[in-house]
């Protein structure tokens, strides 16, 4: 029998824990793994949306308080925080190798597009064919985030408070843009206050679990700390093996091609950019874009928003923009190696450097996270921080929405107010209506996700190819 697998027939538990859906084998989360790596488009907030659906609604594997209560945590800190939190529930379903295949299989799908697009563009300069590929695509990517966010929001905004937290958490991000940190932290400060002083408005009884939900996630934290319970020895191991595996291949690529060679600075910049990444890819997409145009030359104005395009019609985290950059960067630059092969380098070199610390967070704080989940007096700050999450993914949603229903996204100033807001006469029909399509395919005829894309995927195409010249959004 699987280890943790809960049935009738298990005297020691009690009667609630016999509803528990069974713990997943490892083989049965490699697919699912595989599947949220090939189908995570639509940046974090369908990437969340995913696997919200798939871990939580569908397979119960996690439930919706230790869902949330991961989130939380990979919000906090540097880089993608989807994929942290892929790895963060693969942890939890089957220790350090699931959190690696979790968190490699997220990456690998995109990071194989990418590098494959990166090269043609190299060739050929052209990917205006991907906008009839990816149209319909990116209209059924919009329905499920929004059906998420409502999944998500019902069941984490149990009181005026939390309302009130998420409401605030999206206007500053959308309007003020107060830095991504400062906005999670500030929602689990105000949630500490209030826990204090007024227990009763961040204390109210958790939303309900799914049957059998509450407990298998119980087993979980109960078998995570059972083989990695937070300890200074476990955590110096952690930082030599992921600190060693960061920084091996840039030692390696040095030593071989020489510290003159452009991998080293190709290395050191991306490093730094994965130390201070927070709030998603584009925080640091302004930087990365004036450095590799201005200070270093690697690519040329305009080419990062090619590079930006390509991302957003991949599947994996936006931040793999950056596996384009090293690309070009070394493709241009390759030194004694044939152009191609040093390109394939750069972005091999890039991408490693940019994830590979995200395992090292996760791995590193997951035991004393876990450890605090039924801490009561971080029981009001969680409960904000994930309030205030619900805002983040409403941000998210509502500037995915904007730049594929819309053509043109203006600003609206007013004061210190910089809002995105549309360009209402370049709305495009044909995206309105596949997303329209989608939702009802969705949420009234049931299809199901994978058929719900499918069917968005082969109507986008077929609309292009009847009509080239027009439906066209902003990609």
């Amino acid at each position: 029998m699987v280890p943790g697998h809960l049935t009738p027939s298990s005297p020691a538990q009690p009667a609630a824990a016999t509803l528990a859906p069974p713990h997943p084998s490892f083989r049965e989360a490699l697919a699912v793994w595989l599947r949220i790596g090939l189908l995570g488009f639509g940046g974090p907030a369908g990437q969340i949306a995913l696997m919200h659906r798939l871990l939580v609604e569908e397979r119960r594997w996690v439930g919706e308080q230790q869902f949330l209560h991961a989130l939380n945590y990979c919000m906090l800190l540097p880089g993608p925080e989807a994929q942290q939190l892929a790895i963060y529930v693969g942890w939890l379903l089957h220790g350090t190798r699931g959190g690696v295949v979790a968190g490699t299989l997220f990456v690998l799908p995109g990071f194989a597009v990418i590098l494959a697009l990166s090269a043609a563009y190299a060739l050929w300069q052209d990917t205006a064919w991907l906008e009839s590929l990816f149209f319909g695509l990116k209209a059924a990517v919009l329905a499920i985030v929004l059906e998420a966010l409502l999944r998500v929001g019902r069941r984490a905004l149990r009181n005026r408070l939390h309302q009130a937290l998420a409401a605030l958490a999206f206007l500053a991000l959308y309007a003020l843009h107060v830095p991504f940190p400062v906005v999670v932290l500030a929602a689990g400060l105000l949630g500490l206050a209030a826990s204090r002083w007024w227990p009763a408005l961040v204390t109210d009884r958790p939303a309900a679990e799914p049957a059998g939900a509450a407990s298998l996630a119980d087993l979980l934290a109960a078998q995570a700390a059972a083989r990695a319970g937070p300890s200074l020895g476990r955590a110096l191991r952690v930082l030599a093996l992921w600190g060693s595996l960061w920084l091996g291949p840039i030692l390696a690529l040095g030593l071989w091609l020489g510290w003159a060679s452009i991998f080293p600075t190709l290395a050191r910049f991306f490093a730094q950019m994965a130390l201070v990444t927070f709030g998603g890819a584009y925080a640091a997409l302004a930087y990365v874009a004036q450095a590799a145009v201005q200070t270093h030359g690697w690519l040329r104005p305009g080419e990062m928003l090619d590079g930006l395009a390509l991302a957003e019609t991949t599947p994996g985290p936006l931040i793999l923009v950056l596996t384009y950059v090293g690309f070009l960067a070394a493709f241009r630059a390759p030194g004694g190696l044939e152009p191609l092969l040093a390109g394939v380098l750069g972005a091999a070199l890039t991408t490693w450097v940019t994830f590979v610390p995200c395992f090292l967070w996760i791995f590193l704080g997951a035991p004393y996270v876990e450890r605090l989940r039924h801490n009561r007096a971080l029981a009001g700050a969680l409960a904000a921080i994930t309030a205030a999450v619900v805002g983040v993914i409403l941000n998210l949603a509502l500037w995915f929405g904007l730049h594929v229903l819309f053509r043109q996204v203006g600003v609206l100033g007013l004061g210190p107010v910089a809002a995105a807001w549309p360009v209402w006469r370049t709305l495009d029909p044909l995206a309105a209506a596949l997303a329209a399509l989608a939702v009802l395919a969705l949420c009234r005829w049931r299809l199901g996700m994978v058929w719900t894309l499918v069917l968005c995927a082969l109507a986008g195409l077929l609309l292009k190819t009847l009509l080239p010249g027009g439906g066209v959004g902003s990609w």
